[in-house]
């Protein structure tokens, strides 16, 4: 089952003849329903502008038309507010042009409201005095707050509006969707003069037609008083999909499992070489595509989870997310037009070592060749943020360093895609899906994971191959609740290489930190500092003896302890 709606919209002109409001609606097809939602969409124009009627037209159709060429990965917040942002900035820029500009009732403003339904979450986007109801039996709830600031006597005017200032803050809300569930949007020349009657008896007189219904409320508002432009939209939720309902998975249905594949044989029409990696998850094949004559890899899923249905849609998930992340530091994924009767990945191949047998081969770098592999990873843990995605299993068998020396993120079927866990919450990043020793302490204890969590596993990286070990051991592995990560102690680099610098130290101990909060805010700052490391890194306090060396400060404070006591026995004998 997949998502469905029944809509309808009316708007009617006020008395001054000229209709300041817009209003629109998207319900795409195909992936994009699954991914995008429906949109919804409504803007009401200044009465005491000429033009408002421009800023409205230009607000709900830039937000329909932009919201749909976001990226697929996107959630529906960042989407929303990159989309409304660029629009708020175009009409301030025409208010800066012309008599607005001294007179911000005269310009390009207008108020706007947006829902938008993905998967089973419903998203309110919202700025100024239009509305947005969810219609009850006997009431209706207003889901939106009007930005108006009250001045007393009845005076009011509007303090947040499309194009009024540079910047704007955009209302966000996020509720579960319920089949059944009927809203309703409205400008206030509509709502000021309907009740939760009025809209019931408009639908049972017009059940199987929502514009008609919409039509009669627009003018049941101005028979009872309203001068002002009126529009009312009406959107009731019919279907809902499944809960684990994914993008991919009509996609898995068609496609049949792979044989067991064996060097030299033709799959998809590709020949394969040799075996590159087996794992209890999949095992990937160095392939030759007689078409173009180049290598690529081909990835197929492992026997044992050929009927575990979660394990197959993650393994679609890699190469979905390959096709959408642009970066030299991210593997890509296969560019083919063949139409794919099994079910497999294809990725570029990269002829090189894995980070783990990198350290094998340099067990103890110089600063700089390590700087230099960091950089690249956080490049390409950039290009995952910054399409709202996290990796969650950076581990050095996950690293690729090709004979160049460019080094490569690969293995992205763990990956947290934040556009996608709004349409199935069962992708949401609250399991761990990486390797223990490399995973951020919140997934330990229940914590809501960020881009800090990647973070850390980049800064364990980096301890890793500067001194052969990890930073807090496998004390991260035996954490349950909030309360043990003060019971974490950091092992001090320098303990291990204590020829490197001591800022490094404060540096990877900042990285590192239990609690994200007190980390770097992003992998850039993390570089950033390794290069350049601040006036407040540089001033490092001396590390206690329990941070470097637990073991013999307990053995020093024994042996203290032992002294004091023979000295306290041999004061009471002689004071005998």
């Amino acid at each position: 089952m997949r998502l469905e709606v029944t809509l309808g919209q009316h708007a009617l002109a006020g008395r001054k003849g000229l209709n300041q409001d817009f209003h629109g609606a998207v319900i795409p097809t195909g992936s994009a329903l699954d991914i995008k939602g429906i949109a919804v969409a409504l803007a009401d124009g200044i009465g005491s502008s000429p033009v408002s009627q421009v800023a409205s037209a230009a607000a709900v159709r830039g937000f329909l038309d932009d919201y749909y060429a976001t990226s697929e990965a996107w959630s529906v917040r960042r989407a929303a507010q990159r989309v409304l942002g660029a629009t708020n900035a175009w009409l301030h820029a025409q208010n800066q042009r012309g008599d607005a500009r001294f007179d911000r009732d005269r310009g390009h403003c207008c108020t706007f409201s947006a829902l938008v339904l993905k998967g089973r979450e419903v998203h309110l986007l919202h700025v100024g005095d239009t509305r947005i109801y969810r219609v009850h039996a006997q009431a209706l709830e207003q889901l939106t707050e009007d930005h108006r600031v009250h001045l007393g006597a009845g005076q009011s005017y509007l303090g947040r509006a499309l194009g009024a200032t540079l910047h704007v803050e955009i209302d966000h809300r996020c509720l579960e969707a319920e089949v059944g569930a009927l809203y309703l949007l409205a400008s206030d020349g509509a709502y000021e003069r309907l009740d939760a009657a009025s809209v019931h008896t408009a639908l049972a007189c017009w059940p199987h037609d929502f514009d008609a219904a919409a039509r009669v409320l627009a003018q049941l508002a101005h028979e009872r008083g309203s001068t002002d432009d009126a529009t009312v939209q009406l959107l009731r939720i019919d279907a809902l999909p499944p809960h684990e309902a994914e993008p991919w998975q009509a996609q898995r249905a068609q496609l049949r499992l792979p044989p067991p594949l064996a060097p030299r044989m033709v799959f998809e029409g590709c020949t394969l070489v040799r075996e590159l990696h087996a794992s209890a998850r999949s095992q990937v094949f160095l392939a030759l595509d007689p078409q173009t004559g180049r290598q690529l890899a081909i990835k197929v899923p492992a026997v044992a989870l050929r009927e575990d249905a979660e394990a197959l849609d993650r393994f679609l998930l890699e190469e979905w997310i390959a096709r959408r992340v642009h970066s030299p530091h991210v593997l890509q994924a296969w560019a083919s037009e063949h139409a794919r009767e099994h079910l497999y990945v294809a990725m570029e191949y990269v002829e090189g070592q894995t980070l783990a047998q990198w350290m094998t081969d340099h067990p103890r770098p110089d600063l700089d060749s390590v700087r230099g592999l960091v950089t690249q990873l956080a490049k390409g843990l950039q290009a995952l943020h910054g399409k709202e995605m996290l990796h969650q299993d950076l581990r050095p068998e996950n690293v690729m360093v090709d004979r160049s020396g460019t080094v490569k993120i690969i293995d992205l079927a763990s990956a947290h895609v934040a556009g996608l866990a709004e349409a199935v919450p069962a992708l949401q990043a609250t399991r761990i899906a990486g390797s223990l020793q490399y995973t951020a302490p919140e997934y330990f204890v229940g914590g809501q994971p960020t881009a800090a969590a990647d973070l850390f596993a980049l800064a364990v990286l980096s301890y890793q191959m500067l001194s052969g070990q990890l930073p807090y051991g496998l004390q991260v592995t035996q954490l349950r609740a909030p309360a043990d990560l003060k019971r974490l102690r950091y092992v001090p680099l320098r303990h291990h290489r204590p020829e490197l610098p001591t800022w490094l130290d404060a540096v990877l101990h900042k990285a590192l930190q239990p609690d994200p909060a007190r980390r770097q805010e992003a992998v850039s700052e993390f570089v950033h500092d390794l290069h350049r490391p601040g006036p407040g890194l540089l001033r490092t306090r001396a590390i206690p003896l329990v941070e470097r060396n637990p073991v013999l400060f307990w053995q020093v404070c024994t042996v203290g302890l032992g002294l004091a006591t023979v000295a306290l026995a041999g004061l009471r004998v002689l004071g005998r």
